[in-house]
């Protein structure tokens, strides 16, 4: 195979993964966060690497990176191009999930991830390991259980009581998510799911008690010690709908004081026990004042686009400065 790249290092080099091609709940704006990584890795005197196969993106045109391989984001691809390059770095939190699913391939070959690191993405994602550190948070989240067949499915949702809320775990924003009121659509959503993921030994269903409350929406940027949150989101959506699909406001309209300051509070506890470095979205249900955490993704979110334009802070290029070692305090926004 012919590489017109020329590998020969001259400063530092920064990989950053791509999001791929556009589709049903992973669209242009995980292509903004890519662009803007790589804008800020050049202002910082690094070598910005781009990994993408999408040709309608900006992060494809040729005068965007340093270097472009318009190579499928794969397993096989990437391993090919970091022999190639040999990088001192590697950046995942920007091509949404199927960047994420790229971590471990990245860490088996000695790829150093910056920012949060390989084993505290899989305890994000992971159910048992992510009730760990919610009990050591001290965090509520709504009751659930990890199931594999359909039988067990079913069983779930009768202790938990309808309705409950199915959903694959490894997947991107809600992606596969179903609000389930009887057996049948258990059984049929169940169905949906392993036609799509055959193998739920590895990617196993959650079955959580669906609760009637305010799904609100929150971006941070964590330089592994202080936190900036640029602001809470609130969807107008009942919670459960998609995020793609929800619309969101900001600020935050019904939210009360004390509610908000729970959901600061319990956004540093995470980020600190997650150790998070760069970007961080957290999803919560508020109801009756009370604060329930859905989910983490220690990545951007399809919301970092618009919370950057909106509150003028370049939320991308702070991240990418902090993955790189610089502190919050030291790049003039402040903490908080």
């Amino acid at each position: 195979v012919e590489n017109e790249v020329d590998t020969t290092p001259k400063k530092k080099k920064i990989i950053v993964l791509g999001s791929g091609p556009i589709r049903i709940g992973q669209g242009v704006e995980f292509d903004y966060c890519s662009v803007h990584s790589i804008w800020a890795l050049k202002k910082a005197g690094c070598e910005a690497i781009i990994v993408n196969n999408n040709p309608e993106t900006v992060s494809t045109d040729f005068d965007v990176s340093d270097k472009l391989y318009f190579e499928p984001l794969t397993p096989e691809y990437v391993t090919n191009i970091v022999e190639a390059e040999k990088p001192d770095g590697a950046i995942v939190q920007f091509g949404g999930q199927t960047a994420i699913k790229l971590t471990k391939t990245l860490n088996d070959l000695g790829v150093t991830i910056l920012g949060t690191d390989a084993d505290h993405v899989d305890a994000a994602e992971d159910r048992e390991r992510f009730d760990e550190i919610l009990e050591y948070c001290d965090i509520q989240r709504p009751k659930g259980h990890t199931v594999f067949t359909v039988n067990e499915a079913l069983s779930a949702a009768h202790s938990l009581g309808y309705p409950v809320l199915v959903r694959p775990s490894y997947v991107l924003g809600g992606q596969g998510m179903q609000i389930a009121a009887s057996d049948d659509d258990i059984r049929e959503f169940m169905g949906i799911i392993t036609r799509t993921i055959p193998d739920l030994s590895e990617h196993p269903v959650l079955v959580d008690k669906y609760l009637m409350g305010q799904e609100v929406e929150v971006d941070a940027i964590c330089d592994g010690k202080n936190i900036l949150i640029p602001g809470i989101m609130e969807h107008i959506d009942r919670a459960g709908i998609h995020s793609g699909d929800s619309i969101s406001v900001y600020p935050a309209v019904t939210l009360s004081e004390k509610v908000q300051k729970t959901i600061v509070d319990y956004t540093k506890r995470l980020a600190s026990a997650l150790h998070v470095i760069g970007m961080m979205n957290i999803q919560f249900i508020v109801l009756k004042e009370e604060v329930y955490i859905i989910e983490v993704n220690p990545r951007s979110s399809r919301t970092v686009p618009y919370i950057s334009k909106v509150t003028g802070i370049p939320a991308i290029a702070l991240a990418t400065r902090a993955m790189l070692g610089e502190k919050l305090s030291d790049m003039g926004y402040g903490t908080g």
